[in-house]
């Protein structure tokens, strides 16, 4: 398994043969709406390039669910098994392009080959965010996609049985995100084995590697392997 930080909350997974990305965020269509939120770092081309099989898609919002970004890799391509939250899901099926778009709703599971996705509760500003558990070869990837600290997250994540050997979660404290004490306290209560904060950087001047009180925390950086 290999993978690579793209920047804000944006990953990209190689389990074996199979390409997993999910919120990839690869324009600065945010700086548009919002002069504040330019990208600190330019985008790499390289991974506009890179056809995932499978796009995850946590929730719609533009740094995550990016239509500058969506039209290269959705238009460009196509037979993508696109699994998005529901009201990413209402529009981003109109790409077409015959990719196989799934409505992935909290409790929705999606075996594709060796590996299995699970979506769960998310508590942010999209009332229909989610996170998603990827299984592959007996270890379980949390991405929480954009949360705060909740119970019925934690409890949906506790529910699914799965022990959580890495979680990559948000730590920027704005725009319904947990702040990294309560990210250190939401992986202290999921019982993660590893941590990776997202979600900094791109935006703002955030420096986890200083601030953030996590023992088990792993830094990215970005458009590098995150060694885990």
């Amino acid at each position: 398994m290999k993978c690579i930080w793209l920047g804000q909350a944006g990953l990209l997974f190689e389990f074996g043969e199979v390409k997993v990305m999910v919120d990839p965020y690869l324009s600065n269509s945010v700086a548009a709406v919002n002069p504040r939120n330019y990208r600190r770092m330019p985008v790499d081309e390289r991974f506009l390039n890179i056809r995932p099989d499978i796009l995850v898609l946590t929730h719609d919002h533009l740094d995550h669910t990016d239509p500058e970004t969506l039209d290269v890799i959705l238009k460009q391509n196509e037979g993508i098994l696109v699994l998005s939250s529901q009201n990413t899901w209402n529009h981003v099926r109109t790409y077409g392009n015959d990719h196989n778009y799934v409505l992935f709703e909290p409790g929705t599971e999606w075996t594709e080959g060796k590996i299995t996705f699970e979506a769960v509760h998310a508590q942010h500003s999209d009332d229909h965010a989610i996170g998603v558990l990827i299984t592959y070869e007996n270890k379980t990837y949390y991405v929480t996609g954009d949360t705060l600290y909740q119970h019925q997250v934690i409890e949906d994540v506790k529910k699914t049985g799965k022990a959580i050997d890495v979680v990559f979660l948000p730590v920027n404290g704005v725009g319904n995100n947990m702040n990294m004490t309560d990210a250190a306290r939401f992986a202290e209560a999921i019982d993660a084995i590893k941590v990776v904060p997202v979600h900094f950087g791109l935006f703002d001047e955030l420096k986890p590697e200083l601030d953030f009180d996590c023992k088990k925390k792993i830094i990215p950086q970005i458009y590098e392997e995150v060694r885990l």
